[in-house]
């Protein structure tokens, strides 16, 4: 039997990989709050954790992990039961499951989410690779929206 909706699962294991495996290398190769310069003032690693959802919204909230389980159960149902979805929104959704998930396992195992990626030149709030897998999903699904549909769906006159 063959795997229905294979990129997404593909693309979720990727980002969800990357992510605790990045996340891992900087809580035991940084203290809290180091940083390492990769190009000065521009962009570092600096290990800091965030309790919050996105630029640190929602700061202690407990209802932020129990969203994660529900938008990844809600995207693995579509993916598992729904229809045959398209390569491009195949790789949107599974990213977002993985970065859904990558956040997820650490709000529910530790309370915070390990962030490191710091673009400094444009004040940027420190994210991670899970932000950066939902982010990337975000993007793929808007190709699908504004794509043009194929010719034998437009209508002809």
């Amino acid at each position: 039997m063959r795997l229905k909706n294979r990129f997404f699962w593909i693309a979720a294991a990727i980002s969800l990989v990357l992510d605790q495996v990045t996340k891992y290398w900087v809580s035991q190769n940084f203290q809290l709050t180091d940083t390492w310069p990769l190009w000065p003032k521009v962009f570092h690693f600096t290990y800091v954790t965030n309790t919050g959802a996105a630029f640190s919204l929602f700061q202690g909230s407990s209802w932020l992990p129990w969203l994660s389980l529900g938008v990844s159960l809600a995207l693995m149902a579509v993916a598992w039961f729904g229809p045959r979805l398209i390569s491009w929104e195949q790789t949107g959704y599974g990213l977002i499951l993985g970065g859904a998930l990558g956040n997820g396992i650490d709000r529910f195992l530790f309370g915070h989410v390990v962030d490191f990626l710091d673009f400094r030149l444009i004040r940027f709030p420190v994210f991670n690779v899970a932000d950066v897998s939902i982010n990337i999903g975000i993007i793929c699904l808007l190709i699908v929206v504004f794509q043009k549909p194929p010719a034998s769906t437009l209508k002809k006159n």
